[in-house]
């Protein structure tokens, strides 16, 4: 019973990963057109969204897809997208 669940778990996560590759671009790309349009943040929260954006950007790059949605969710948080 605990093989079955267990190779269930590793199923869903191997399953799950190529749809996380695939979000990551599209994320970029709408927290670059959100910076190309004209926004309301301070220098600040500017500077940090830049930050976010690169940051999950080299996550995705390095092949770590659930923890660049995770970082590019933060930018677009801030940029209320």
């Amino acid at each position: 019973m605990k093989t079955t669940i267990a190779a269930a778990t590793g199923l869903v996560a191997v399953l799950a990963t190529p749809v996380y590759a695939f979000q990551c671009p599209v994320d970029v790309n709408q927290i670059d057109a959100a910076l190309q349009a004209e926004t309301s943040l301070g220098a600040d929260q500017l500077a940090e969204v830049k930050k976010l954006r690169d940051e999950g950007e080299q996550l995705h790059t390095a092949g770590k897809h659930a923890e660049a949605v995770a970082t590019l969710a933060k930018a677009k948080e801030l940029l209320n997208i």
